[in-house]
């Protein structure tokens, strides 16, 4: 069999920062309209719900309204500096559910809620209430303008997050297929023998308690699991590389024998070399988005030699 990848210092080094230069023009290349889109429909929303709470003057007041209301609820939570999450306001509120179901009709959870909100209200946005006196148009719109721009970029990094990801699924499965793979339903891989066939490779499936993003059959009869991660920072790739893809790793050699799984990632983004290194000292390969090519070779390279009739 053919062994699993290993790449010098040297070579990974290569690789990330080829991978970083892409990261960088992609950036730069990003086209900002999606972000004024957004400024645009924050901007009016963050308006509406000064408005209806008379420059916030009137927030518990109002507070079953903007509960109800998604858009006016997302709104709220950017008024705190900073803002807060979903999941810190339902532990510090201490609500059991932030669904409208469950808030809708329990008043106490939801003054809960609001007294979170005031409490954190960000007092230099909102300066006139903490000086407890009416708001003046321009730091009005000041402030309207900051809490649209922080929604707007706190949406934009959520949407390149999964998009890139997205984006990079679909590149590995294009190249997988265009290596002669055959695309199958996603199972559950409990046992060896519930992988897909030899030269076939499904989706998002468990490999025994730890999913991957794909899991494949390769021509020589061993499995392996590959890990879509993308990085947008040298500190995010610990959590990326190190935490999740390097740890399935550990796992599915454990359990499976490196006889029979070679663990893998295709990476893009921004990694420090010796995260990378780290990663491959726990048997996990490594591959770059940017050079596909090197993973489809390495996988029909574990075809078997040809027989030779004998005549």
């Amino acid at each position: 069999m053919v062994s699993p990848p290993i790449q010098s210092e040297a070579q990974l080094n290569d690789g990330r920062e080829k991978s970083e230069a892409f990261f960088r023009t992609q950036r730069l290349e990003e086209d900002p309209a999606s972000y004024h889109q957004y400024f645009d429909e924050f901007q009016g929303d963050v308006a509406d719900l000064l408005e209806l709470t008379v420059d916030l003057t009137q927030l518990k007041e109002n507070a079953t309204e903007i509960i109800k209301t998604p858009k006016l609820f997302a709104v709220a939570r950017y008024f705190c500096g900073p803002p807060i999450s979903y999941d810190d306001l339902k532990v510090i509120a201490q609500i059991e559910g932030m669904t409208k179901a469950k808030l809708i009709g329990n008043s106490a959870a939801v003054g809960r809620i609001v007294d979170v909100i005031v409490t954190t209200l960000d007092k230099r946005r909102f300066a006139w209430i903490a000086e407890s006196r009416d708001a003046d148009e321009a730091e009005k719109a000041n402030a309207i303008a900051a809490t649209a721009a922080l929604m707007s970029s706190q949406k934009i990094q959520t949407l390149r997050r999964s998009q890139a990801k997205k984006d990079q699924e679909e590149k590995v499965e294009t190249a997988l297929i265009a290596a002669g793979l055959q695309k199958v339903p996603t199972r559950k891989v409990q046992t060896f023998a519930d992988a897909p066939a030899i030269g076939c490779f499904c989706r998002e499936a468990s490999l025994g308690k730890r999913k991957a993003d794909f899991i494949l059959r390769l021509w020589d009869n061993r499995v392996m699991a590959i890990e879509c991660k993308v990085s947008n920072s040298s500190t995010n790739s610990v959590k990326r590389l190190n935490n999740d893809a390097a740890a399935k790793a550990v796992r599915w050699i454990d359990g499976f024998g490196s006889e029979q799984v070679v663990p893998a990632a295709v990476l893009s983004g921004v990694y420090k070399l010796h995260n990378l290194t780290d990663a491959q000292d726990k048997r996990l390969c490594i591959f770059w988005e940017h050079d596909l090519l090197a993973l489809t070779n390495w996988i029909e390279n574990t075809r078997p030699p040809a027989r030779t009739r004998r005549r």
